[in-house]
């Protein structure tokens, strides 16, 4: 599988998953966790949502303007949505606190990501 089909099949999934799991959490997780834990889980789907979207532009640009920095960009969000949004997930539905180190990380590599695109985008013709 190419690298553009790749990150294209990445950003549909995390794109029907935000969906479900923001459906989820507005209907079914409202009266089961805290205001405070809400917005946890909240912030995950906003943040896999963002990245959903920025792994179709990848792909995309992959397949119009190659750069070697693309892919690069996409693993990095690809990966991030994992660690991110994942470990928010879990810290809201049980709560284990020590789930919250691993959320910068994740974080991490969105930033690396998003320098990566940047690269990508930004070479000379």
């Amino acid at each position: 599988m190419s690298a553009a089909r790749l990150f294209l099949l990445f950003g549909a999934v995390y794109g029907l998953l935000g969906v479900a799991f923001g459906a989820f959490g507005a209907h079914a997780l409202r009266s089961r966790l805290t205001p405070e834990m809400l917005a946890v889980y909240h912030t995950g789907v906003e943040y896999q949502f963002y990245h959903a979207f920025a792994l179709l532009a990848v792909g995309v640009l992959i397949t119009v303007r190659p750069a070697p920095a693309l892919p690069l960009a996409g693993w990095c969000f690809a990966a991030g949505v994992l660690l991110f949004s994942g470990s928010l997930y879990l810290l809201a539905l049980s709560g284990t606190r020590w789930l919250g180190a691993v959320t910068p990380l994740g974080g991490l590599l969105f930033l690396v990501g998003w320098g990566a695109l940047i690269r990508g985008v930004w070479r000379p013709e």
